[in-house]
């Protein structure tokens, strides 16, 4: 499908907005990571109606003279209530919103923060990725998250684009962003407040959670050796409720795709098929990871695939 910012600008406008469960009142609970970084933790668990598509860590970073919010949650009502805990924490402007990646439960809160001197920023490849991905993911999640909740979303396209890297200042705190090849998805995004060393990976990194590969395992794990080099302290994941020290925080992860890879190799050396495999590619694995189930099915059917054309 061809991406174009016309598009995309017709799937926002096109959006109905009904009414829906909001967090904004009750706010979202926010840990202090660092002087100036913060994080909401989500659940680790599959989208429902009950958790609203809370699901995802979401970050913020405080400047001298403004904020920047990473990722903005899987409903509108996350995002309202990660606005409102900013709210909370800072009255200075929220000048950028930085998506990770295009998985609805990092973006499908972006229309709680649309508002006039607020930027949305994202790897260059999130424009065609949203294009691409955005009438499936408003369609199949409506029985995840609820028709009401799905009425609401606005699917905003990033105006301000990192090819490679770019660095926003926010004032005496600067974030360097990180586009990234395919590996958990194909837009993968990280920021680093090289102030305090601290981290923001998204999917890129997880714990607790299964890493969910939505790009390529060989990607991502050529990408895990280049982001280790990053001058980080720490680490927020995507998912999961621990942060880690860097870079060995990267390790379960590697370790994860790695075994998916051997497991892969070996499969089609054998000669066994496809559906035979799956049960096997990753089995080592499960029990170090929750939901593993919902997603080692899938991140197998890549290992195979990419272990066919070696």
């Amino acid at each position: 499908m061809r991406c174009t910012a016309t598009f995309l600008t017709a799937l926002a406008t096109a959006a109905t907005l009904a009414a829906a469960p909001s967090l904004a009142e009750t706010l979202l609970a926010i840990h202090a990571v660092a002087p100036g970084d913060f994080v909401h933790f989500g659940q680790v668990a599959l989208t429902t109606p009950q958790n609203q598509g809370d699901i995802a860590n979401l970050g913020i970073v405080v400047g001298r003279d403004a904020v920047a919010v990473i990722d903005t949650g899987g409903s509108v009502a996350v995002g309202e209530g990660l606005r409102a805990a900013v709210r909370k924490l800072t009255s200075k402007p929220i000048r950028f919103v930085i998506n990770t990646h295009e998985h609805p439960d990092h973006v499908f809160g972006n229309a709680a923060f649309a508002q006039a001197g607020t930027t949305f920023v994202g790897s260059a490849r999130l424009l065609r990725s949203l294009a691409e991905h955005a009438p499936f993911y408003l369609h199949s999640f409506i029985p995840q998250l609820g028709a009401a909740a799905i009425a609401q979303v606005r699917i905003i396209p990033p105006t301000l684009l990192v090819r490679d890297a770019m660095t926003l200042d926010l004032g005496g705190r600067k974030v360097l962003l990180s586009a990234w090849p395919p590996a958990h998805s194909d837009c993968d995004l990280t920021v680093l407040d090289e102030k305090t060393g601290t981290l923001f990976a998204g999917d890129l990194v997880v714990s607790q959670q299964v890493p969910a590969v939505d790009g390529s395992v060989s990607g991502w794990l050529s990408v895990l050796d280049r982001l280790a080099k990053l001058p980080a302290l720490r680490v927020v994941p995507g998912d999961g409720t621990t942060i880690g020290a860097w870079p060995q925080a990267l390790d379960p992860d590697r370790r994860y795709l790695e075994t998916l890879v051997t497991d892969a190799e070996r499969a089609v050396d054998a000669g066994i098929p496809l559906q035979q495999a799956l049960g096997q590619i990753g089995a080592s694995e499960r029990g170090r990871w929750d939901l593993f189930d919902a997603y080692n099915p899938r991140n197998a059917t890549i290992a195979f695939s990419e272990a066919e054309w070696r």
